[in-house]
């Protein structure tokens, strides 16, 4: 049997399409942090408690434990701005099963919250009560998750930068602040930091600068929003390598 082949083209119209429903899925979350306040509640929680794991120095499960109930809480809060923006096209009365929907809803984010601030008590008692050498033997663990928190907290800022400074653009393409700028230069930030030797930090920067170049040059952001995202990605990466060193 002959392998059946794809017409030319046929290959980038599903990479586009690919790029398209991440670009969608963005402008969800976009929205979301844009008109719902609980949504900047839950980011802004989201990061403190993700900076807090790395500042206690908390075992790996304990992260991946947050971390869970982070996305839980806010996948929910999405589906719950989904829910209330279907009620509202359905119907313009003040029906009493449409009020049912939006509340059913907003009480499965309040239920996975409530158990996500135990869990949160639970995961955190632990770096609470730990001290002496119980804290120094943690830190060989710090660089991975100081990694990890630095670009989660680069990308929440970028998020609400984007749903609240964004003049032009897609999600994930343009906007008042280069994100793909912000990783980069938050990346070779970490790394500056993580390998200590010149040579690479000047290697690292340097391929921050060309992803930042890309973007100007493709003409999706321009040399100011390229700025504040290198600005952004490298002054949260430091603030928060100070606050480990602390």
């Amino acid at each position: 049997m002959q392998p059946v082949r794809l017409p030319p083209g046929a290959k980038r119209v599903q990479d586009n399409r690919l790029w398209a429903a991440f670009d969608y899925a963005f402008s969800g979350i976009l929205y979301a942090t844009r008109t719902q306040r609980n949504m900047r509640i839950h980011l802004v929680a989201a990061s403190l408690a993700i900076v807090a794991t790395l500042y206690l120095r908390l075992d790996r499960a304990y992260v991946a434990l947050i971390v869970l109930c982070i996305a839980i809480v806010i996948a929910l809060e999405l589906v719950n701005t989904a829910i209330e923006a279907v009620v509202d096209l359905m119907t313009v009365a003040h029906h009493p099963l449409a009020k049912i929907a939006k509340d059913a809803a907003a009480g499965a984010v309040l239920v996975v919250s409530m158990a996500s601030v135990i869990v949160g008590y639970l995961a955190f008692y632990e770096g609470v009560t730990a001290s002496g050498a119980k804290v120094s033997a943690a830190v060989a663990g710090i660089p991975r998750n100081y990694v990890f928190v630095t670009l989660v907290v680069v990308g929440v800022v970028t998020i609400f930068l984007k749903a609240f400074a964004g003049k032009h653009g897609s999600p994930l393409q343009g906007g008042a602040v280069s994100g793909h700028a912000a990783l980069a230069f938050a990346g070779a930030t970490i790394i500056s930091f993580l390998a200590g030797t010149l040579v690479v930090a000047l290697l690292a920067f340097f391929l921050a600068f060309l992803v930042s170049q890309s973007r100007v040059e493709g003409g999706i952001h321009s040399y100011g929003e390229v700025v504040f995202g290198a600005v952004i990605g490298t002054g949260i990466s430091a603030g928060l390598f100070l606050v480990i060193r602390v």
